[in-house]
């Protein structure tokens, strides 16, 4: 009975700290970006990324024939944010990631799976090992996955931002830092004791930062992407779309596709902006603490859009971008109303 205590102690104080801080990390999202079922699935993929990464670790090991310390302080970190990155490339690839409080809370997720299976891993070995040894791996290394792979998340969406796609130009330079962040805490300058309570100091504020100023930001982006979506609508449905800009395009469309498809492509527009102004509408409810589910009203008309984005095809639809002014956030704003 004592074994077994110690067992399930040594794997709490290894596995309950990056849980906790997770948790904590979706507290603080006041705007609830993320729901926990989307949150649950991450880890899951999370931690099929420690399974992978350890794959390529065991062959890597056995093709380059390094020293087992030299590879795990140089080489290994490289593969481990290699294969937790896919997952947030995944993410962003499919616009479910729109800010950084987002980029940060998945970023996390995917860590804290890693962190769970590899400490899961080590519990078969260290199980009867000293208690310090597990403070260090819960709230040092378990913590440096979970941090590193959010400032990944973060890095990797404030550069495709900022570069308008998602691109080597954005990977790179994301994925050194997360490599040079984990091969750094491998080298154990400092006692391991002593980084694990660096991790405690250092990772809560660095957190917050980034969390005010996501905040921030998508405050500011509600306000003016309602101001614009609102002004749109007007347009519309007023009698003076067809002498705006927006109508002026449309028309000249005429010249490349037929009278149906550029009034499919009307109807596009005027659906996509209504569910751009009720996504942002959802998100300033839920900032004030309420969660409307999705309508039947709506549910209905995001299948006619999909219906009509099927009809019109892949070409026309691009025609269109410029007047919806497609950016990743507002495919990530419908998807977050879509679900």
């Amino acid at each position: 009975m004592n074994e077994w205590s110690g067992l399930l102690l040594r794997g709490a104080i290894g596995l309950l700290p990056v849980v906790c801080f997770l948790v904590a990390l979706m507290a603080l999202d006041s705007y609830k970006l993320v729901r926990l079922r989307v949150v649950a699935v991450v880890i899951v993929l999370g931690a099929a990324s420690a399974v992978l990464s350890y794959l390529a670790n065991v062959a890597m090991l056995r093709g380059l024939g390094l020293d087992l310390g030299l590879y795990a302080r140089s080489v290994g970190p490289l593969f481990e944010e290699i294969a937790k990155g896919l997952v947030v490339i995944a993410l962003l690839y499919t616009h479910r990631i729109g800010f950084l409080v987002d980029a940060a809370i998945f970023g996390f997720a995917v860590g804290t799976g890693f962190a769970l299976v590899e400490n899961l891993y080590f519990l078969q070995d260290l199980g009867h090992a000293n208690v310090a040894v597990w403070i260090v791996r819960g709230f040092g290394t378990a913590l440096l996955h979970g941090g590193v792979q959010s400032i990944f998340a973060v890095m990797l969406t404030a550069l495709t931002d900022r570069r308008g796609k998602l691109d080597f130009g954005a990977l790179l330079p994301a994925l050194g830092a997360a490599w040079l962040l984990h091969a750094a805490f491998n080298q154990f300058v400092l006692p391991p004791i002593w980084q694990a309570m660096a991790m405690l100091l250092v990772l809560p504020p660095v957190m917050m930062f980034v969390f005010a100023r996501s905040e921030a930001a998508v405050g500011d982006w509600l306000g003016i992407g309602f101001d614009a979506d609102h002004h749109l609508l007007e347009v519309l449905d007023s009698g003076l779309f067809r002498g705006s800009p927006q109508g002026v395009y449309l028309r000249g469309l005429r010249a490349h596709f037929s009278g149906e498809v550029v009034a499919d492509l009307l109807c596009c527009l005027r659906l996509h902006v209504e569910l751009a102004l009720r996504a942002k509408g959802l998100l300033m409810m839920r900032e004030n603490g309420i969660d409307v589910p999705m309508d039947d009203d709506t549910r209905a008309r995001f299948e006619e859009l999909h219906y009509l984005e099927r009809a019109v095809g892949p070409t026309a639809l691009r025609a269109l971008r410029p007047l919806l002014q497609v950016s990743r956030r507002d495919l990530w704003q419908l998807y977050v109303l879509g679900k």
